[in-house]
């Protein structure tokens, strides 16, 4: 698709109605007030490092506004978002995560309003995640680790050993997608529709994945006429292990309406695919970009659950989340006025080198590598992120017993979206020890 392609859904937002300016080139030839960082285009071409370093160093507080959303608050300095993330009673959540028309704006009658936990604050936030957060137990995890290796082992094992092929797919989706099939106690052989509503959700209409609002709507109705039978079906019997049985028999959970419901199925789904998937390409991508971690890496494969935590960091794989302002506040010397949303640059706090020392080199033996930002921070944390680095960590000492190495033999395609840094292709050959 052209830069010059005049239609903005396939740009920004959805929510953006009028037509952006071009695409900025060069983040360094341009005045400040014209760097708007929701823009998908930046992304897709993996640019946006560069404009983060300028606003860094020169308007770490920056503000957009266009009628469609207001005012917005680009933070990306890592102390702020901290700041920010740990405080949800100055910040809420409660009117959206990703960036949205105007708190005070008539409602759209075509939007469908989904209701999630992640988009709530407390009491309310606290009881419903608290109702699911059992399936990632440290208990839970240590009795899916069994089978997660096996499955990933069973994965790598089918790979086309000499012949190119694209590693996303066969790999980081489908190791993805068989464990949130077994989350949900999700029908094993409809597991690919987890995938492709994961995608539905987070995607901007003449992106590639869907054409409209429309389409989105329709296809999130199946979704939520699937999980409906199955809801019914784990309400009718003793309570399970499973999400849809947990929600179903929570009492803080089981009286949701049905959008509540899909709001939040496309939470765990997202968080569930998204993260994982786009972390074990990019860390496929990061070696074969820093070849002497590679071979750090060959050398000392006890590294890899430390590498875990670079490549998540690394990747970023949700470079942002919305705020929206509870009280007039200031920051940096900035008036954020109440109201306003705030975005939270995680992928810009965490190549911060006030906090991370040499933040934009991939160093598989970084000392304190988990002091990252891609998990978020208070009581909207990742809930699931100890079983993303389990996995993660799983499929990476599954690799190393095969592959000599997993070459990238062609640049990757990457998703159009400020939202989910993505990597839909990545062509890659395994080569056996």
């Amino acid at each position: 698709m052209s830069e010059q392609t005049s239609a903005s859904s396939e740009q920004l937002p959805s929510i953006f109605t009028t037509e952006p300016p071009p695409v900025i080139k060069d983040p360094y030839a341009v005045p400040l007030a014209d760097i708007n960082m929701v823009d998908g285009r930046i992304f897709e071409e993996d640019r946006q490092f560069e404009f983060f370093e300028r606003l860094r160093k020169e308007d770490p507080v920056h503000l957009n506004e266009y009628p469609e959303t207001g005012r917005y608050w680009s933070v990306t300095k890592f102390e702020d978002i901290l700041f920010i993330d740990k405080h949800h009673e100055l910040f809420s959540s409660a009117h959206g995560i990703a960036l949205g028309p105007p708190v005070n704006s008539e409602p759209n009658p075509e939007d469908m309003n989904l209701s999630m936990f992640i988009a709530m604050d407390p009491p309310k936030h606290d009881l419903q995640r608290a109702t699911v957060s059992g399936v990632v137990a440290p208990r839970n995890l240590a009795e899916l680790e069994p089978l997660i290796r096996q499955r990933a082992g069973s994965i790598l094992d089918g790979l086309p050993v000499g012949q190119t092929f694209n590693w996303v797919d066969l790999v980081s989706i489908e190791l993805t997608t068989q464990m949130l099939a077994t989350l949900f106690d999700f029908p094993f052989e409809d597991r690919r529709k987890l995938t492709r509503w994961s995608d539905i959700a987070t995607a901007n209409p003449g992106g590639g994945v869907i054409e409209s609002e429309q389409q989105r709507r329709t296809e999130m109705l199946e979704c939520l006429e699937y999980f409906t039978r199955l809801w019914n079906e784990r309400a009718a019997k003793e309570p399970g292990n499973d999400l849809i049985s947990m929600l179903a028999h929570g009492k803080d959970t089981r009286d949701m309406a049905p959008f509540e419901f899909l709001g939040n199925l496309i939470l765990l789904i997202v968080g569930g695919n998204d993260t994982t998937r786009n972390s074990i390409s990019g860390g496929v991508l990061a070696l074969n970009q820093n070849p002497l971690e590679y071979e750090k890496l060959r050398l000392k494969p006890s590294l890899i659950p430390n590498m875990v935590s670079e490549m998540i960091r690394w990747q970023t794989p949700l470079p942002y989340m919305r705020r929206t302002a509870n009280v007039d506040f200031e920051l940096r010397g900035k008036q954020i006025r109440a109201g306003d949303q705030v975005i939270m640059w995680y992928i810009s706090g965490n190549r911060d080198e006030e906090v991370i020392t040499n933040a934009d080199q991939f160093l598989i033996d970084r000392p304190l590598a988990r002091h990252h930002l891609a998990f978020g921070f208070g009581i909207h944390r990742c809930m699931g992120n100890r079983l993303a680095e389990m996995q993660l960590r799983i499929v990476w000492q599954e690799i190393m017993k095969r592959f000599s190495f997993v070459e990238v033999c062609a640049p990757p395609t990457r998703l159009r979206s400020s939202f989910v840094r993505g990597i839909t292709e990545l062509p890659v050959r395994v080569h056996c020890h």
